[in-house]
């Protein structure tokens, strides 16, 4: 049996404040905004014409460069055998899609278009180029903003559609460059919302429309010409359009431009709380009627959970209105959400609902990551570490709940490469004497003589290892 693969539809393609559009449909509604299916062959024959003419010229191809070194031992072993390959150095070219938002030239597209991208170009609908500057991005949410310079000019942009007003049913059209042929629209009806088995930050909007590698970072937009949703990946058996595509919805869309413009990141808050989705036999022994909610297994000190009173075992039912049934719908949810609001939530304790206020908030850096490089004679020399905070966690994408001293890299051919120590190992103890922060490890290792046996046991992936010392610096 053939697997299907989620394939990210920008990566796979490569080639070697003013809103513009009208709030009113283009479409007749009837006047109580009930969606009708189409009553005659007349109706049945509408075109969608009215709608992409004033929404295509708002989506744009990008376009990346980054350069493409080669190892050097390989042009080591060309030398000696005599072999022709490939330049020591190339420059590979990929193809994505984005979408206008402000008539100033901001830019959203998925950071996976944008990924290690040394140049980036933007080709407006109308065929003029420009240069564009990445302004954020994040790559668990696969959003990126960029700006490009069109003057004094005010470029076409599409509104981000803000009252979640998106039913599964409802028409969409999907505006891309699929495998680079041109704009492209594709026509579909919204299959589901919430799906949360996408990525870990999800809570995408799935789609019937056809769309393929190139489309991603292109617009997903409603009759009302406005913007639902931002492509960005498939279930395919082959690499193309089998009919199940995902977008990343309108409102995390905004949060992220918002958060762009007045931070300028993107801003991600947290619970700081870890949850697990409750299944049916759970929710028996908790006392829920049904599978719903996600549970608290663990919660950081001094987090927003914390501090709003949220224990361990309660089970998060609604965070701000929406339904929580698992932890990449609750972070998908907290992204969407200001810094500084109160995200009203309810959850079931001990039997019963009870309602919480929530702050809203980012990961702390504390303690103070206090950056520090070894060296001295000692089994560690050569090695830069860290204290570990939720807000460093977050930026190094690992778990933001680990706390201690990290290893952040490791030197080449350093005496801490020849133990082995690898970066993101967390050093728990020397020699039996525990380790608290940076500036402890740094006087234990310099207070031990170099002659006595070294004892260093590590945290790797969740694992205690006691660390084998090969090789210690020579004492001149």
């Amino acid at each position: 049996m053939k697997k299907f693969t989620l394939a990210l539809l920008g990566s796979v393609l490569s080639l070697g404040a003013t809103p513009s559009v009208a709030q009113t449909p283009f479409f007749p509604l009837p006047s109580d905004n009930v969606r009708v299916v189409p009553q005659s062959n007349a109706q049945v024959q509408l075109s969608y014409a009215p709608v992409v003419k004033e929404t295509a010229p708002a989506v744009v191809n990008v376009f990346t460069a980054r350069t493409i070194r080669r190892n050097s031992q390989d042009e080591f072993f060309d030398m000696m055998f005599n072999m022709r390959r490939a330049p020591a150095e190339r420059t590979q070219s990929s193809l994505g899609s984005g979408v206008i938002v402000r008539s100033n030239g901001l830019i959203v597209t998925n950071a996976h278009v944008v990924k290690g991208a040394d140049e980036l170009k933007v080709v407006l609908n109308d065929r003029r180029e420009f240069a564009a500057e990445l302004l954020s991005k994040d790559e668990e949410l696969d959003l990126a903003i960029l700006q490009i310079d069109p003057g004094s000019e005010r470029l076409p942009s599409l509104n981000i559609q803000g009252d979640q007003d998106l039913e599964i049913g409802d028409i969409v059209l999907a505006i891309g460059n699929p495998f680079g042929v041109g704009q492209t629209v594709t026509s579909g009806i919204v299959s589901a919302k919430g799906r949360t088995n996408v990525s870990d930050f999800s809570s995408y909007i799935q789609t019937d429309a056809a769309v393929n590698p190139g489309n991603s970072g292109g617009a997903l937009v409603n009759l009302n010409g406005e913007l639902v949703g931002i492509n960005t990946a498939i279930f395919s058996r082959s690499g193309g359009s089998n009919g199940i595509g995902f977008a990343i919805p309108a409102e995390l869309v905004s949060r992220a431009v918002d958060s762009t413009l007045t931070d300028g990141k993107i801003i991600r808050p947290w619970l700081g709380a870890r949850t697990n989705a409750v299944d049916s036999a759970l929710a028996a022994t908790l006392g829920l009627d049904r599978a719903q909610g996600t549970i608290i297994s663990e919660i950081y000190p001094g987090s927003p959970a914390a501090k709003a009173g949220l224990k361990e075992r309660d089970v998060i039912l609604k965070l701000a209105g929406t339904d929580i049934n698992d932890e990449p719908g609750l972070n998908f949810k907290l992204a969407t959400l200001a810094r500084g609001s109160k995200a009203e939530t309810l959850v079931w304790r001990d039997g019963r609902e009870r309602t919480l206020k929530v702050d809203v908030d980012v990961p702390k850096e504390v303690p103070a990551r206090d950056e520090r490089f070894l060296d001295g004679i000692h089994p560690l020399d050569g090695a830069t570490v860290v204290n570990m905070s939720p807000a460093l966690g977050d930026e190094l994408g690992v778990d933001p709940y680990l706390s201690g001293v990290m290893i952040l890299s490791v030197a080449r051919r350093s005496v801490a490469s020849y133990n082995r120590f690898r970066p993101g190992d967390i050093v728990v103890d020397i020699n039996d004497t525990e380790i608290i922060n940076t500036m402890d490890l740094e006087n234990q290792l310099t207070a031990l003589d170099s002659t006595e046996q070294w004892g260093v046991r590590i945290d790797r992936n969740g694992r205690l290892y006691n660390v084998p010392i090969r090789y210690l610096p020579r004492v001149d």
